[in-house]
This record gives C-alpha cells, sequence and structure tokens, in this order.
C-alpha cells in the first residue's frame, strides 16, 4: 500500500490535494486543533457555570457576558477546524500556512470579556 494514498480519507479537499507532509508536521497541527478545542470547551462551560452562579449586578450584563462566552466558545470550535484542515492542506501542497488574524480578534473579544467580568464582580 502506497503511504501517500489518501484516496478515501475525509475530508478529501484537505487529503486529496499534494502529498503526505512529515507526520511530525501533521501531528503538531493536531495538537494546536485539540488545544483550540479544549479552549472552546473551557469557553462554553465558564458561559454556562456564569448564568448559573448567582451574582451581584446587573443580571443583563451577567446573561450577555455568558452568552458572548458560549458564542465565543463556538467560534472557537469552528474556527479550529477550519484552521487544521487550512493547515494540512497548505503543508500538503507546499504553500505558506495560513495567518493567524482569528487570535488577534479572539484575544480582543476576551479582553472585553474579562472587563465586563471585573465590573460584574466589583
Amino acid at each position: 500500500m502506497d503511504p501517500d494514498d489518501d484516496r478515501g480519507r475525509w475530508p478529501s479537499w484537505v487529503y486529496g490535494a499534494g502529498s503526505t507532509p512529515d507526520p511530525r508536521f501533521s501531528m503538531a497541527n493536531e495538537r494546536t486543533f485539540l488545544a483550540w478545542v479544549r479552549t472552546s470547551l473551557a469557553l462554553l462551560a465558564g458561559g454556562v457555570a456564569l448564568d448559573a452562579v448567582d451574582l451581584e449586578g446587573p443580571r443583563g450584563l451577567k446573561t450577555a457576558v455568558a452568552l458572548v462566552l458560549v458564542v465565543l466558545g463556538l467560534l472557537g470550535a469552528t474556527a479550529a477546524w477550519v484552521r487544521w484542515a487550512a493547515t494540512e492542506r497548505a503543508m500538503r501542497v507546499r504553500r505558506p500556512l495560513p495567518s493567524t488574524a482569528v487570535l488577534a480578534w479572539f484575544a480582543l473579544v476576551l479582553m472585553v470579556v474579562a472587563a465586563a467580568l471585573v465590573v460584574l464582580v466589583l
């Protein structure tokens, strides 16, 4: 069996192009994907916990922050998959890796959420 024969692997738009990269790079890409998934799970759990805990302060702000955390968790998981696939494809076709602009936006929204949490707690 040919190690570069990736027919039948999903997603085909990723595995159907180029040749198999060094396994170390693919595994590093997978570890990054899993780190994003863990972060997304933490954000989802934080949003649910914030909604469940009775805090002083405006109820609307607490609900809004909890909702933003849950949405960030969803977006983080989506971005993780898209980034994994784009990076894996780029490695296979020997192109530059995709940019990480989503990280800057993600961090910016988290800073706003953190500021809102400070307002809630104080």
